[in-house]
């Protein structure tokens, strides 16, 4: 592998090195098994989003790179490569873990040049993945955000983020602080299949619970929402009703993206699991990497009008940019039954969805 030419964050416009110290450790331990880590000390942690980008944060932190969570859809694969490792089974196993980004973080937030500028994190790989229960970074990289008083947002599908919820409270009461659920639905057994090494749904509606209840959370992105696998009638109902009753105060509806790197992952599963989707799946995508604009408007709105239903609030992207969430907006009305049918017909323009990059 090559580490001391590697851009720390290349997608995110990242122009600084790891040195070129590394160690490569795995643990016997049954929550690591498979599982390789390697080491390393990143020469910066706050990474500047590029320009233009359809997202509503201009700063991340990536603590980590690869993810066990081992989602097959993960648009963040692609980032591996560049380690001349895969985008498939190294993403899920090979685990870079940034060991100095608190102390890195404590430094460049001192900076004179800084304007304490909101950061996200979760936007790249999970925060909260298994890792973090060996390495334990996020709780100095919270204590510094908040010694510093910088606003920051937390997006996970991990249930350790509870661990931190005192922390998260105190740095509430110095700065903004937004820590959202990523919850695209709830069905246990397409859970197994597509997002292996992740708490479960009903794992992480509890979770949101807690957070609502402790006044850092409540926000949840419904994301992905995967094409004829969770966007019937009856699937998108299910999981909002869900949401709802895990105390989520607003919904952010996303449908699956298949960027390079993802989208052969996520192919390669379709053919071993759903063949009878890969004819439609290409279909949908044959554009590039997102569904249309007319079908994302559909689920957009089908979503909204359950969200009014189930007496959650429906947020703006306008809203959501004023807040420096990682949330976008959803509006109301539609239908799709759950057989594969071909792409929206031409529509008027829907309104703006947010996209992870």
């Amino acid at each position: 592998m090559r580490w001391n030419t590697l851009l720390t964050d290349r997608d995110a416009g990242a122009a600084t090195l790891f040195d070129d110290d590394v160690r490569t450790r795995t643990f016997d331990t049954p929550e690591f098994a498979g599982l390789t880590f390697h080491e390393v000390r990143a020469r910066s942690i706050i990474n500047k989003v590029p320009g233009p980008a359809r997202v509503p944060f201009g700063w991340t932190v990536n603590p980590y790179r690869g993810c066990s969570h081992a989602c097959v859809y993960c648009f963040a694969r692609r980032t591996h490569t560049y380690l001349d490792l895969d985008s498939g089974h190294d993403f899920d196993s090979q685990v870079v873990v940034k060991v100095n980004a608190p102390e890195l973080l404590r430094r460049e937030l001192a900076r004179p040049g800084w304007q304490g500028e909101p950061i996200a994190m979760g936007t790249n790989v999970d925060p909260y993945q298994r890792a973090e229960g060996r390495y334990r970074l996020m709780p100095p990289i919270i204590r510094a955000l908040t010694d510093a008083a910088n606003p920051f947002s937390i997006l996970t599908k991990g249930s350790l983020v509870l661990r931190d919820l005192d922390l998260l409270r105190a740095a509430a009461e110095v700065t903004p602080v937004s820590v959202s659920q990523s919850i695209g639905f709830v069905d246990a057994e397409l859970w197994r299949a597509v997002e292996p090494g992740t708490p479960s749904p009903r794992a992480r509606l509890r979770v949101c619970r807690a957070l609502a209840d402790a006044g850092v959370g409540g926000s949840v992105l419904m994301a992905p929402i995967l094409p004829y696998l969770t966007d019937s009638d009856e699937q998108l109902d299910t999981t909002v009703a869900a949401l709802a009753a895990a105390g989520a105060r607003t919904v952010t509806p996303l449908v699956l993206h298949l960027r390079p790197g993802a989208r052969e992952w996520y192919f390669a599963w379709l053919r071993r699991c759903r063949p009878h989707l890969v004819e439609p799946y290409e279909e949908l995508y044959a554009a590039g990497a997102y569904a249309p604009k007319a079908f994302q408007r559909e689920i957009t709105e089908r979503v909204a009008r359950l969200v009014r239903r189930h007496g959650i609030r429906a947020e703006s992207a306008r809203e959501a940019r004023r807040a420096g969430a990682t949330r976008g907006l959803a509006t109301s009305g539609g239908r799709r039954s759950e057989a594969p049918p071909r792409p929206g017909t031409p529509a008027a323009a829907p309104a703006e969805q947010l996209r992870l990059v």
